[in-house]
């Protein structure tokens, strides 16, 4: 009678599934994610349900104080998308030039995507670069589509290039850098990278910006090496309002420049500010700074 009854509830489960199946979001179908692969011509990092696509630089030949910029270190582009509302939300950073910021924008604004900000990371880069986010909600396959259209009207790399074998070593002692930033760092492409979490959820249009790495709202802080235990430092923190300038103070009493402060996002919650920052000296000593910084706000420590 049991095995009866439970016979009876699996063919009234896939009958409803069966009915319903035209209501199934696309970003629940695996062919749909696959098309937005082929369309940005490369493959993502996937974290929770988070697809995030990277476009680095690596066309452009910048440089900062006689520093060759890596571009790990900070001229990764980067789109990811999240399921929301029936489709997906997609958010981004992208880097350009300057003579590529205007037509990037008008393509993406003809595709019924936001432009959330535009502005400089650094200082006294050659050539200058630019970072212009970008928002939008609907169909993942389309919103692929616009995002492509709109790269193709810069320099921005569209095929992938082959990875570097073996990765680039990272001349720096890690472990004790690990340690004074009090999370784990990892290696890419040459550069020892953190993201530090926020101990305060973030929401995005009432959508929990879940995982906050992916998703560009952790702070960011990397380490390239420059030679004899020294790295260049750049990245961002994430703030609130009452946080900015004491980490300011921080990070100048540390001889940390504070490059730029704006914002990312327009509906964010809480409201936050994001920090970049630059220096090139002894890593240890340049980390204890970015710890003083971290210690100013409400972040996490494993």
């Amino acid at each position: 009678m049991k095995r009866t009854i439970w016979a009876v509830v699996g063919i009234a489960v896939c009958l409803l599934a069966f009915r319903f199946a035209p209501l199934i979001p696309a970003y629940a179908q695996d062919a749909d994610w696959q098309k937005v692969d082929e369309t940005l011509g490369r493959k993502p990092a996937v974290s929770d349900d988070v697809r995030r696509y990277g476009f680095p630089r690596t066309d452009l030949s910048v440089t900062l104080d006689g520093v060759p910029i890596k571009p790990a270190l900070a001229l990764g582009g980067w789109i990811a998308f999240k399921p929301a509302h029936g489709g997906a939300m997609v958010m981004g950073d992208l880097v350009l030039l300057e003579t590529e910021v205007n037509p990037v924008m008008a393509k993406m604004i003809a595709s019924g995507l936001e432009i959330t900000a535009v502005h400089n990371h650094l200082l006294r880069a050659s050539p200058a670069t630019f970072y212009m986010h970008v928002a939008g909600h609907g169909d993942p396959a389309k919103l692929a589509s616009a995002i492509h259209d709109a790269l193709a009207e810069s320099k921005t790399p569209l095929t992938v290039a082959a990875p570097a074998s073996p990765p680039p070593s990272i001349d720096l002692d890690t472990a004790k850098l690990d340690q004074v930033i009090g999370v784990k760092g990892q290696g890419n492409g040459g550069v020892y990278q953190f993201n530090v979490k926020r101990r305060d959820p973030i929401k995005e249009d009432d959508m929990l910006l879940t995982p906050v790495g992916a998703m560009g709202v952790a702070t960011a802080i990397n380490f390239q090496p420059t030679g004899g235990g020294k790295a260049a430092i750049t990245g961002d923190f994430v703030l609130t309002s009452d946080e900015v300038n004491p980490v300011i103070v921080a990070l100048r009493t540390h001889g940390i420049e504070v490059t730029a402060l704006h914002s990312h996002m327009l509906n964010e919650q809480p409201r936050l500010f994001f920090m970049h920052f630059w220096a090139n000296d002894d890593a240890i000593k340049l980390a204890e700074g970015l710890r003083a910084g971290l210690d100013k706000t409400a972040s996490l420590k494993n």
